[in-house]
């Protein structure tokens, strides 16, 4: 899969970055490149949270919904930034990347609270 994906709102830090591409990682299903070429190369890995984090559903709220231009009744495709270190592969639930998977359109919601932590171990199954 490499499909062309466009924020409906940047990416915090990112906000120069355009043209995104979410590119499936061979071998590793449910992982993905999510990747920009402008202005400068951006490279980071999402996880499908149905895989690797099937418990986690954060409430999406009405004005994400309006900007994923998601029909009644659809769900967005809920992604996690992965990070690795030589320690431990963590995932990040404060802030999940919704695509909307019909239209390429994404968001990335940063959650208020502390009920999501920003680095959750990934454990072996």
């Amino acid at each position: 899969m490499n499909t062309p994906v466009t924020f409906a709102v940047p990416m915090p830090g990112l906000e120069a970055a355009h043209d995104f591409t979410l590119r499936s990682v061979d071998g590793a299903a449910g992982l993905f490149a999510l990747e920009s070429m402008s202005p400068v190369p951006v490279r980071l890995f999402l996880a499908d949270a149905a895989v690797f984090v099937p418990d986690y559903a954060p409430a999406v709220p009405a004005r994400v919904r309006e900007d994923l231009e998601l029909d009644q009744g659809e769900t967005p495709q809920l992604l996690v930034v992965v990070n690795h270190s030589p320690e431990a592969t963590t995932v990040n639930l404060m802030a999940p990347v919704l695509l909307n998977p019909g239209t390429g359109r994404c968001v990335q919601l940063v959650l208020d609270g502390r009920d999501y932590p920003l680095r959750a171990e990934l454990k072996s199954a």
